[in-house]
């Protein structure tokens, strides 16, 4: 009964130690709340309260609140669509604050489209005394976009922007408040057009938050083509993004390549950040306006981009370049000599470049022998005992191992020069001495392509900055520049991706057509072997010519065939069947266990505090609230605990 009465609007006087008198005044207030006829406008059922004949139907009041005043119309009304009564009570709640500050938590992405959508629902549009819903379409598709932009600062979708609660379909006379932002863009669009089909890329530095957006947007935008994942996180908990592109994203196509490529590994270093976010629109953009060879680009070749793997340093970084341009800052002198170490590592202070495991030494060690294995050589355990292994190189080693890349790049910045391995000498003394990698033929080819096809990286007459490789034609082996161990094995290319399809391709089954995982790819001469994938698929980048290729597996028998590779055919197709055989390794052969008991990753435990939840005293889960609950938590009003995301 007391929730019957509530629902009726009716109010009880205050209870009395008088029993009757108590009993009497509640049927009295019952029998008024039953004998007053009820009617309810939809706007009044959408917010559970419906009017009686001698209360005012809601009147259209001029629209005054600060931050809605750009809205698409000029009258609102109370109560609004969550049930503010007021615009004071509306100004003193949680929900319009949240409106006030959402430009800085979200470093204005998603501004002023979040804003505007909830001030359609805070300040909802009035016409002819009637309230009107906005369209759930707009709410949809600003929900799409930006919401990514909320978990990136650990906040939950607001619920007063619940799509289905509080918007309606254009059946329902809906109104779209985000009708003149477009248009404005539109505009804007045109302006800046010459009418034809182009890619337009907003050339400007991107904070985490906008390069997370970006990329999120990107692979909504063209999700036939692209998704995005993460490998995992840094050190302060933000993600280290990846954006895929392929026909078929999510998943390896059969014979297929794979490629990867990895921006600001060093914090403070940002073109190549910048390079991979813009690339990614623009295969995006290019795609969807039909541009043929990204098409074909993208349809042959699975390509994962990591445009961050230093999200912390930049951070850091990017913080010391706005206190060199605060005026008040009186240690400009300090800031400008530290630049160009501060941000280069990651937080922990540990430069991500020389944090992976020395493999080369195990690699020296080994070439004395007549047989070894190159491919797939175990991390030692003393990488584990002796070394900080951070986070963020953790997530890279297992990212490497969990796909079947091809090529792989990372971009750096400094010197204009297409660096390829390996990058540690021969001889550990020498700071600078020429060591060729078995591949060395392959590297220095594509690493040359890139060289030749760019305008000034092998131009003598060309003042720039990083000049010192021009009269070397804009590539050097890296341990010829200078030599260090535990850096990350890669070539440093920027373009030239459709490189990667040369060589060989094919297929190792069984003779029941089964594809045979992990059986080894070697070319006589090159003592560097590569593994199948998952379904027996393999890639071999190799040049033209004579190639004696042999596909091996244990428990089958070796094949060996001899192959000509000619110069005007980009990959040959070369597939093996083994027959079921039993094979002996011989002596001086350095075997390793099968890939599938070889991922020894983090065997001590060491990142388990990643994963873990921090709890208190008496073993409860500890709940730290992010950095953003001090705007609402200080100013007296109810907290908003639906803003926590968990």
């Amino acid at each position: 009964m007391i929730n019957f009465v509530r629902r009726c609007e009716c109010h009880i006087i205050q209870f009395m130690d008088n029993k009757m008198l108590t009993v009497l005044l509640f049927i009295s207030s019952l029998a008024t709340c039953l004998s007053v006829p009820r009617r309810c406008e939809p706007e009044e059922a959408a917010i559970g309260r419906c009017r009686t004949p001698t209360e005012e139907r809601p009147q259209c009041i001029e629209m005054v609140l600060g931050y809605c005043q750009d809205v698409p119309y000029s009258h609102t009304t109370f109560p609004n669509i969550v049930g503010h009564r007021s615009r004071q009570e509306l100004e003193m709640g949680a929900e319009y604050l949240l409106l006030s500050v959402i430009h800085g938590l979200l470093n204005g992405e998603c501004s002023p489209d979040i804003r505007l959508l909830g001030c359609s629902v805070l300040a909802p549009r009035c016409q002819d005394g009637r309230l009107m819903k906005p369209c759930r379409s707009s709410c949809e598709m600003v929900k799409k976009n930006c919401i990514h932009a909320f978990e990136a600062i650990q906040m939950a979708w607001p619920y007063f922007l619940d799509c289905d609660r509080f918007f309606v379909s254009s059946e329902e006379s809906c109104h779209d408040p985000l009708s003149e932002l477009r248009e404005k863009q539109d505009v804007a669009f045109a302006n800046i057009s010459d009418g034809g089909l182009s890619t337009i890329l907003q050339f400007t530095y991107h904070s985490n938050s906008q390069m997370f957006s970006i990329l999120k947007k990107t692979a909504a935008k063209c999700s036939h083509i692209s998704n995005t994942y993460s490998i995992g996180r840094s050190v302060e908990g933000k993600d280290l993004l990846v954006i895929e592109f392929s026909n078929n994203p999510g998943q390896h196509d059969l014979l297929e390549p794979e490629i990867k490529l990895i921006g600001n590994m060093h914090g403070n270093e940002v073109l190549g950040r910048q390079l991979l976010i813009y690339l990614a629109q623009y295969l995006c953009s290019e795609y969807l306006l039909g541009n043929e060879r990204i098409q074909t680009l993208i349809n042959t070749t699975r390509i994962h981009i990591l445009p961050s793997m230093n999200p912390d340093g930049y951070e850091i970084a990017a913080s010391e370049v706005a206190d060199r341009n605060d005026p008040e800052n009186i240690y400009q002198e300090g800031h400008e000599y530290n630049g160009w170490t501060s941000g280069r590592a990651n937080a922990q202070n540990l430069d991500l470049n020389r944090n992976f495991p020395d493999l080369t030494s195990i690699f020296y060690n080994r070439r004395r022998f007549r047989h070894f294995r190159s491919d797939h050589i175990p991390i030692p355990e003393s990488y584990w005992l002796n070394k900080v292994v951070a986070p963020e190189t953790y997530a890279v080693m297992k990212w490497i191992r969990s796909y079947p890349f091809v090529i792989s790049a990372s971009l750096h910045g400094g010197e204009l020069v297409v660096s390829y391995p390996f990058d540690f000498s021969k001889h550990p003394q020498e700071e600078r001495m020429h060591s060729p990698t078995p591949d060395e033929q392959i590297f220095r080819q594509l690493a040359r392509i890139y060289a030749d096809s760019h305008a000034t990286m092998s131009n003598n007459d060309t003042e720039r900055c990083g000049a010192s490789f021009a009269n070397k034609g804009g590539i050097t082996n890296g341990a010829l520049w200078y030599s260090f161990a535990g850096v990350w094995h890669q070539i440093i290319i920027l373009s030239c991706y459709l490189q990667v399809h040369r060589g060989i391709k094919g297929i190792v089954k069984d003779e029941h057509g089964n594809g045979i995982k992990g059986a080894t790819i070697s070319i006589r001469g090159m003592r560097h072997d590569i593994t199948t994938a998952e379904d027996g698929d393999y890639w071999r980048l190799l040049n033209p010519g004579l190639h004696i290729v042999t596909a091996a597996a244990t428990g089958y028998s070796k094949i060996s065939k001899r192959i000509n590779l000619p110069k005007n055919i980009q990959v040959g197709r070369v597939d093996f069947v083994l027959k079921k055989a039993p094979r002996e390794p011989s002596l001086d052969y350095f075997n390793i266990p099968e890939l599938d008991n070889y991922e020894r990753f983090d065997p001590f435990n060491q990142f388990e505090q990643y994963s873990q939840r921090e709890l208190g005293e008496n073993g409860e889960e500890r709940t730290e609230k992010p950095w953003w609950w001090a705007y609402f938590s200080q100013l007296g009003i109810s907290a908003p605990t639906w803003l926590l995301r968990n």
